[in-house]
């Protein structure tokens, strides 16, 4: 039997403070990002909704972020966001830095590296982000891996008929962000593929 194929569809999200869940560990990034802080740096693991922060973060100080516009950035008085500092060229974001500063804009940058872990070309710019507000989103507790997996099986349309089900996920995979939204979608596939809803034995066959 041929197996079903499964398609990446990409859903559209609303960034706003009632779609962020918080707990202890992001309560003060949230908290110091939507107050506008004036320049931040927000270091978070992979998958630990950074991007999402940012974009509401983006959406209150009306800015710009950082992408193929690096002139406009120049031109443009408005607040900048740069959403993975290892994107960028650092010499260009060295100058979006002091452009910001001068013209008294906010500015918040995020990377998946601490500053102390990445080794800058541009010593200059290691300088500035260390004046900078520096935040970070802690690993997952028990209650945000519990809420992201709900999360992520919700968005993917499972039925979730048992919470034993979580149980034995959160048994079995690594604490991390990634690690939770790694089993989602291999699941996800293989729900598709074999027209299966989500119970134990097919996540036993995943894990």
């Amino acid at each position: 039997m041929n197996k079903q194929k499964s398609f990446s569809y990409q859903f559209k999200h609303i960034y706003n403070e009632s779609n962020f869940f918080v707990n202890k560990t992001n309560f003060n990034c949230f908290n110091i990002l939507i107050n506008n802080n004036k320049h931040s740096f927000l270091f978070g693991p992979k998958k630990s909704g950074k991007s999402f922060l940012s974009q509401i973060w983006l959406k209150k100080n009306n800015g710009l972020e950082l992408k193929e516009n690096f002139e406009l950035l120049l031109d443009y008085k408005k607040n900048v966001l740069i959403d993975e500092l290892l994107l960028f060229d650092e010499e260009k974001i060295f100058f979006v830095v002091n452009n910001c500063i001068l013209n008294n804009l906010n500015l918040l940058i995020t990377s998946s590296k601490k500053i102390n872990e990445i080794n800058f070309k541009f010593k200059d710019l290691s300088s500035r982000l260390k004046t900078f507000s520096n935040l970070e989103i802690e690993q997952p507790d028990d209650e945000m891996l519990i809420t992201i997996l709900t999360k992520l099986l919700v968005e993917k349309q499972f039925i979730i008929n048992s919470n034993d089900i979580f149980e034995y996920i959160l048994r079995r995979v690594d604490r991390s962000y990634e690690a939770i939204h790694y089993i989602v979608n291999k699941l996800d596939v293989l729900s598709l593929e074999k027209k299966r809803q989500l119970t134990i034995p097919l996540i036993k066959e995943i894990l």
